[in-house]
């Protein structure tokens, strides 16, 4: 195993601290990153330096507001500073909503496609300069089994922008192949234990509309919704299994590293589905004799 650099975006909490501890655990040097370090987030920072400490491993923050082009730009430079380089990227940050589509206003989708797509464009267009520079890289993209799985009422903007994202993700694997930079797109299901993912969603604020859905035939489907999702996720579910799958990415040969891990214990058809799209996809860089962007160029 070589010893990398890795950012890990949106680390304060669920998915992002977890991945931000086990790659740590697994040898790395890991920057966890959110927004507010000197805020609201302090005492998630001097915990992660405590922890860091007694485990004698190297986590380290850093302030990284995705949502903002000059918090995203200083939060890379200076990992380029203290570190010298930035071998891994962990596309993390998200947020989530659920409430019924109409009622979110179009400012709370705008926010929503800010954080979970642009967040990563922002990221990339700071880190990708040197990352190609040094000929060498990853990309770890933590997407949704609702781009391509079963997709249940009343999270539409959450699912809408974890499908853009989803779908950047594919088009950058390939535009970024010949500058040696490798792409990985990871597909947890609904987590609904363990994180506090659902727990922190965000609610429409057009709480008018919402009362229409709630008070009509759509009485008491957001309960069902939630409950169902609940009811068809096992026991033994553990979201920590996100981050372990993500170290087995970040720690397996470079040009080796499976292009999706689905880790979707409610199996809701997403590695079905995207079996047939990535395999339409490959044969189509085939047919227009681009096969080559599949796998990412190993640079001298």
């Amino acid at each position: 195993m070589t010893k990398q650099i890795i950012l890990v975006t949106g680390a304060s909490s669920g998915f992002g601290l977890m991945t931000a501890k086990a790659l740590a655990e697994a040898g790395h040097t890991v920057y966890a990153s959110m927004r507010e370090t000197e805020g609201r987030n302090a005492l998630r920072v001097a915990e992660v330096a405590a922890w860091s400490k007694e485990q004698g491993l190297d986590l380290r923050t850093a302030e990284l507001d995705v949502q903002s082009d000059g918090s995203a730009e200083a939060g890379i430079a200076r990992i380029l500073k203290d570190a010298g380089r930035l071998d891994t990227i962990i596309h993390n940050a998200g947020h989530m909503v659920f409430g019924p589509a109409e009622a979110f206003t179009p400012d709370q989708f705008i926010q929503q496609y800010d954080v979970n797509v642009l967040g990563a464009q922002r990221v990339n267009r700071a880190a990708l300069p040197s990352m190609r520079g040094q000929g060498k890289g990853l990309l770890v993209w933590v997407g949704s089994s609702s781009t391509r799985g079963g997709t249940p009422p009343f999270l539409a903007p959450y699912f809408a922008a974890k499908a853009a994202m989803d779908a950047l993700a594919v088009s950058y694997s390939t535009e970024l192949a010949r500058w040696g930079i490798e792409t990985t797109i990871m597909v947890p299901g609904a987590f609904t234990k363990g994180t506090n993912h659902f727990a922190h969603s965000g609610k429409p604020s057009d709480h008018a509309r919402a009362a229409e859905y709630e008070a009509g035939p759509y009485a008491g489907v957001a309960d069902q919704a939630l409950k169902g999702l609940a009811g068809l996720e096992p026991a033994d579910a553990d979201p920590a299994q996100v981050a372990r799958e993500i170290v087995r990415v970040v720690d397996a040969p470079f040009g080796k590293r499976p292009f999706r891990v689905h880790v979707d214990p409610s199996q809701d058809g997403a590695e079905i589905v995207n079996g047939v799209a990535d395999r339409m996809r490959r044969e189509m860089y085939r047919n227009i004799g681009l096969e080559d962007l599949l796998h990412p160029r190993v640079n001298a």
